[in-house]
């Protein structure tokens, strides 16, 4: 017999079953107004039709601790006693079906604040939304010099041009073009 339905203890936890659900960024929070972050009847709604499905285990996706750790301004937040007064009516209603409710505690740390990433390339949002000015992501770098100065590689790539790009090499190679790729596949 399968293991599936069978409960599954963890020191003092035990979940009825071994089909779990784990956490899923939704993006559907409102993103201002006093419920900014607050779970809404959608969550509810997604959540508890997993609970009455018989579902163990329910992580619920994503919750930042903080406004400005929020991945996009959409996730859910635990910061306030508004998001905690929505997240009691969802585990509520999964302990009533028997489920252990879970959460992914989140913060997005220097690269917070981004939009939903469908609507394209990941850009930063505006003040209004983010709670603050700009986004705080390292910026791209285009070499190993760009290393701090008392980092070892760095005095050597400056001092002996050793990488390819210094060396004017292209990059990538033209082996590794789409269009040599497609040219050799065929």
């Amino acid at each position: 017999m399968s293991a599936l339905f069978e409960p599954y203890t963890l020191r003092s936890l035990t979940i009825p079953n071994r089909v779990w659900m784990p956490p899923m960024c939704q993006y559907s929070a409102p993103p201002e107004g006093p419920q900014t972050g607050a779970p809404q009847d959608w969550h509810f709604t997604h959540y508890a039709a997993r609970a009455t499905g018989g579902t163990g285990l329910i992580i619920v996706e994503a919750t930042a601790v903080s406004p400005e750790g929020r991945i996009s301004p959409y996730d859910l937040g635990i910061w306030n006693d508004t998001q905690v007064e929505a997240f009691r009516r969802i585990t509520a209603f999964l302990k009533s079906q028997g489920t252990v409710p879970g959460i992914q505690i989140g913060h997005a740390g220097r690269k917070a604040s981004t939009d939903r990433p469908w609507k394209g390339a990941p850009r930063s949002v505006p003040r209004s939304t983010a709670g603050r000015a700009s986004r705080r992501a390292p910026s791209p770098s285009t070499s190993a010099t760009r290393c701090r100065p008392s980092c070892p590689s760095s005095r050597s790539a400056r001092s002996s041009a050793s990488s390819p790009t210094q060396r004017g090499a292209r990059w990538p190679p033209a082996s590794m073009s789409p269009r040599s790729t497609a040219r050799t596949a065929i």
